[in-house]
């Protein structure tokens, strides 16, 4: 019998915890990191004989070596999540959270997704996959750092696909953009077409199944995106988008 072996960067709450639940429910074996090391032992105490844990914050210099010593704990990696994030609307411009943003979507970010991609280019192959978001398509006044850092995630991942292909490795790269969740992001839970973290979840492991190169999440942000990129520079600016 083949084990399959994911590692979930982000897995102590939200989209991760739950993409985490189901991969244990198809058999996989899997690493879990995050801050809260509390949680991880709480998730792992469901299914000891399946999960490793490693706390990890990716913003620090020594995580990538946390990652290969939770990889060693777990016999190997065949699959790569990262689901670690933040974002935070910010009307004021306080440098410091666009900065902290910053440190973790695109600094925490290349230390993590590099670290992935060199360990799969070792083995010959292996699957990244990244949660991003809709927000990369179009800068949101309200937040933008976290909009702009989720277009380098997309831009980045796109890079990284090109150089496999030319590098020809044989790793595949899954870009996931979930529309609106209720996740600490929107507190005031206003948004519309608000998810929920386990129905995104299903959403994921689905398109992980089929390795799908991009993904938006669900039907109706793929309407929504499609226009959404069709509106000119010069109105978007204008529009008065807030929550």
């Amino acid at each position: 019998m083949i084990i399959k072996r994911a590692i979930i960067i982000g897995a102590t709450s939200g989209i991760g915890e739950e993409v985490a639940k189901l991969l244990l429910q198809q058999g996989w074996h899997i690493g879990i990191a995050g801050r809260r090391a509390e949680a991880l032992t709480a998730l792992q105490a469901s299914a000891p004989n399946q999960i490793e844990v490693q706390r990890m914050d990716i913003t620090e210099e020594d995580a990538p070596a946390q990652l290969h010593q939770l990889i060693e704990k777990l016999g190997g990696m065949d699959l790569f999540l990262l689901s670690s994030g933040i974002g935070f609307q910010n009307r004021h411009l306080t440098p410091e959270i666009e900065l902290k943003t910053a440190r973790t979507n695109v600094e925490g970010f290349i230390r993590m997704v590099s670290c992935a991609f060199n360990y799969f280019k070792k083995k010959k192959y292996g699957h990244v996959a990244v949660i991003s978001s809709i927000a990369g398509t179009k800068g949101l006044g309200a937040a933008p750092a976290y909009s702009a850092t989720k277009r380098f995630q997309n831009t980045y991942i796109d890079a990284l696909a090109q150089l496999s292909r030319m590098q020809h490795l044989n790793i595949y790269f899954t870009d996931i953009r979930p529309g609106f969740v209720a996740t600490d992001l929107l507190k005031n839970k206003k948004y519309p077409m608000l998810m929920q973290a386990n129905v995104v979840a299903k959403y994921i492991v689905k398109a992980l199944e089929r390795k799908k190169r991009v993904v938006v999440i669900d039907g109706r942000y793929r309407i929504l995106v499609f226009f959404w990129r069709m509106v000119p520079r010069w109105l978007w600016e204008r529009l008065p988008i807030k929550n």
